[in-house]
């Protein structure tokens, strides 16, 4: 690997990238209203943790979102090529899985300053960080059940690992959104401030780590995360197969209408 390399050299579209000495921050940036996942977002999902990793002018990444949400998951047109055209699905497992996995391999510590509604993908990609600091009005969730998807990309992986398998299985089996304080109670993230604080916290967290050796705080991140690494190679062959066959089913396409029109789906359990 070359001792030089600039994250900002690459050709990125849906993330903007802005340093503070050491500390790099990545925005999730994109036309979007809530930065929903489209096709060339779960693409650059899929190599922007490895560029992180790799970039020579950082030892602290900080990950958030342009605008009023973080990442509010996958994009409603997306689905609907998707359903067309099963391929299209099966195609982006490669990448499902490589998000998942580049996350948890990273070295340096990631800071998640969560400045609103992560769900789904979104919100496995924030609780996959190191330490998640979130404005006290945002909301997570992972709803894929809502949609009619399996929550294979991650929610699977790390919500029992948080908040233990009694309370994940019924996050993740009803689709709830959770406030960001519920959040906090449940030790699903590390703090809910307000607004005006969010900023504030996020420094003192970043300075908090920088006072201390490099080396010693990034490879005892690096030991932390064997656990979970090794779950990973586990489940995600097998998570996201199971949410490649629930994209195929009627009551997929009925999830999305109803969640797009906000009203009650008609299931037929098909």
């Amino acid at each position: 690997m070359s001792q030089d390399f600039n994250i900002e050299d690459e050709t990125y579209t849906r993330f903007t990238f802005e340093r503070d000495g050491r500390v790099l921050t990545a925005a999730i940036t994109s036309d979007h209203p809530v930065n929903g996942v489209d096709g060339p977002m779960h693409d650059e999902l899929a190599r922007v943790f490895t560029d992180l990793q790799r970039d020579s002018g950082s030892d602290i990444i900080v990950l958030t979102g342009k605008g009023r949400a973080f990442c509010a998951g996958g994009d409603f047109d997306w689905f609907d090529e998707q359903m067309e055209d099963p391929s299209k699905f099966r195609a982006i497992a490669w990448d499902a899985k490589q998000i998942v996995v580049s996350l948890l391999q990273m070295e340096k510590p990631i800071i998640c300053r969560l400045n609103g509604a992560a769900a789904g993908l979104g919100a496995t990609i924030a609780l996959l960080c190191d330490i998640i600091i979130s404005d006290d009005k945002a909301v997570i969730g992972d709803p894929h059940v809502k949609v009619g998807l399996v929550a294979g990309d991650g929610g699977a992986l790390i919500w029992p690992q948080l908040i233990g398998f009694a309370k994940a299985k019924e996050l993740l089996m009803t689709g709830d959104m959770l406030s960001a304080p519920e959040a906090k109670e449940l030790g699903l993230i590390n703090y809910a401030v307000p607004t005006d604080e969010l900023n504030g916290k996020v420094s003192e967290l970043i300075e908090k780590l920088q006072g201390n050796p490099k080396w010693a705080v990034r490879w005892t991140k690096t030991v932390a995360n064997i656990p979970l690494r090794a779950l990973a190679a586990q489940l995600m062959d097998a998570s996201i197969g199971w949410e490649s066959v629930s994209n195929i089913h009627k009551d997929r396409k009925e999830a999305v209408d109803a969640f797009r029109e906000k009203r009650k789906p008609n299931l037929t359990g098909d």
